[in-house]
């Protein structure tokens, strides 16, 4: 396995608060040291290698990284009440990939799975952000950490202006039939319009509609749903064509496409900075 540079990027949004948003212990930051991108590297090892036994690509040093994530910002959740040094602190992360960075490295990281060139070429007018490698120590997946994941989000968003976000999202297994309930509620209710719309690469398009829309009970579908799956859509995401087995991660993924211009002024509202609970 070949090491990754985990040089913290150049690309770091200037002139955003260093606190993007704090619940109690709690506050959501963009990284600003070699130490805390390492150790958000180290957190995704943790959890996608570790706990939901990933096969992918890892560095010596027990690290997810790749060649995005020096392109990338990454915005991290602390939790100040653990004794130590900052970059010991951190408890969730996120990826943020904007598309004038994306154009320097070379595209995109869910373009080796979805066809997103022909709808990024398509809104030249828009900026678009990817959003990945999400993920949370296990004793820290509550609605307090999300929110604090999202007030960060929706923050970088305003900063940079950003007009559609997306990225891949995933079900645990490599057998699309195993969700076949949650999949089919998904192509017969929540896909993108025309416009929007991104399908899967030919080679790895693994079909949704598995279950008869008639067959399908929404409360039941929604239960077998992935959490973050569920608030895409709480959120107005719509969802690609077509989904793709991941073997290097174990998951079988599926597109999200998120314009900024169809999330609810109610969430605008309450993941704002100037919410009440952040401050």
């Amino acid at each position: 396995m070949s090491h990754v540079d985990s040089t913290p990027s150049p690309f770091t949004a200037p002139h955003l608060a260093s606190v993007l948003g704090r619940i109690g212990t709690m506050e959501v930051c963009l990284a600003q040291t070699e130490d805390e991108i390492a150790s958000s590297q180290q957190l995704r090892f943790k959890v996608f290698f570790d706990e939901l036994g990933a096969k992918g690509s890892a560095t010596m040093e027990q690290r997810d990284a790749d060649r995005f994530d020096p392109f990338c910002d990454h915005l991290l959740v602390y939790d100040t009440s653990i004794a130590g040094p900052k970059h010991k602190q951190i408890v969730g992360t996120y990826r943020l990939l904007r598309s004038e960075k994306a154009f320097e490295t070379g595209g995109f990281y869910s373009a080796s799975e979805f066809s997103i060139e022909r709808l990024v070429t398509a809104k030249p007018e828009l900026r678009f952000l990817e959003l990945g490698r999400s993920c949370v120590l296990p004793e820290y997946r509550s609605k307090r950490t999300v929110e604090l994941l999202w007030q960060g989000i929706w923050t970088y968003c305003r900063h940079h202006s950003i007009g559609v976000m997306f990225g891949c999202a995933s079900f645990q297994g490599t057998v699309p039939a195993a969700h076949a309930l949650p999949l089919s509620f998904l192509q017969h209710n929540c896909r993108a319009t025309p416009d929007w719309d991104v399908r899967a690469l030919p080679a790895l398009y693994q079909a949704m509609d598995l279950v008869p829309n008639e067959a399908i009970n929404p409360k039941v579908a929604l239960f077998a749903m992935p959490p973050l799956i569920k608030g895409y859509l709480r959120l107005g995401a719509m969802i690609g064509d077509g989904a793709v087995v991941d073997h290097d991660f174990g998951t079988t993924d599926v597109f999200i496409i998120l314009p900024v211009s169809r999330i609810s002024e109610r969430y605008i509202s309450h993941y704002a900075a100037e919410a009440k609970r952040f401050v």
